[in-house]
């Protein structure tokens, strides 16, 4: 392969690295942290040193802020710490590949949302199976806990919620945004964590692995994503981060031993086609900053 080729699939390559660390961090903490310090204190680890280790990385006090920005950046970053702890608790019950693909319904009703054209209705019908191939309504067998699910769709609208306030701060450097919407998200679950897990948090054992899942799931994919957004078109982007449910699935039965039924991969390629199509027929837009969580 020339190097011209290798540079074209550099991209690629990096989204692909940025869902699989998020995918192998996550897996991590459910396999190491649950037992020790809960999902709560599990949020509390891996936000909390996020942000330590982003803030360190990108330095936001480099920068100035304006009012407008600071409101912008705390809406952005309480979304980002109520989607993280709603996910984490979503995984007490639920299968990774599972949560995921249920949390994908947010950003996937903003895009819909955000164009209302003809063709999304193709997108929002396969959704809607995926969906209800997953929910507990009584109607298709589903063995889900119903309230993880509760907590998996919960973590879908703070994801939304993410999407439109990190619009809002998309004009400034993504390092800036991302470093600072960490410290927010970090100071509404940290709390949370350390009500629920108390001195457990101070562990040794509970802080290295709390570094390593950090850098797993959060620096490394952040980094590969901003390094992919420069070369990528938005709508490959979201056609290429659309793998994630996918991913997820593939590197919780690898790591965590948990093995869907027919049905839920049928679910999950329902969602990935819905987050694909609908990324594939957007309507061009500006390039804004993204940040993954």
């Amino acid at each position: 392969m020339s190097a011209a080729s290798l540079h074209r699939f550099i991209p690629f390559l990096a989204v692909l690295g940025s869902v699989t660390a998020l995918g192998i961090g996550t897996s991590w903490a459910k396999q190491w942290l649950f037992p020790a310090v809960g999902a709560q204190g599990t949020t509390a680890i891996r936000v909390g040193l996020s942000a330590v280790l982003m803030l360190l990385l990108w330095r936001p006090w480099r920068w100035r802020l304006s009012r407008a920005d600071a409101q912008a950046i705390a809406l952005y970053g309480a979304a980002l710490g109520g989607m993280n702890l709603m996910f984490y608790m979503s995984l007490r019950t639920l299968p990774f590949g599972l949560a995921v693909a249920i949390e994908f319904s947010g950003p996937l009703a903003v895009a819909i949302w955000s164009s209302r054209r003809a063709v999304d209705f193709v997108w929002v019908a396969l959704a809607m199976a995926g969906l209800g191939m997953l929910l507990p309504l009584g109607l298709n067998g589903s063995t889900l806990d119903p309230v993880g699910v509760l907590y998996a769709l919960a973590a879908a609208v703070f994801w939304a919620l993410y999407i439109v306030f990190g619009k809002r701060a998309g004009h400034l450097h993504a390092g800036h945004t991302v470093s600072l919407g960490l410290l927010v998200a970090a100071l509404v679950v940290v709390p949370v964590g350390v009500a629920h897990a108390g001195a457990a948090l101070l562990s040794p054992t509970v802080l290295l692995i709390g570094v390593a899942v950090a850098a797993v799931s959060s620096a490394i994919p952040i980094s590969l994503e901003m390094m992919a957004l420069k070369r990528l078109p938005k709508e490959a982007f979201g056609i290429m981060i659309s793998m994630e449910p996918a991913v997820a699935a593939v590197l919780a039965m690898a790591l965590l031993g948990e093995h869907l039924t027919a049905l839920q991969w049928l679910a999950i390629g329902c969602v990935v086609a819905a987050s694909m199509g609908s990324a594939m027929t957007a309507r061009p837009r500006q390039p804004q900053a993204v940040a993954a969580a």
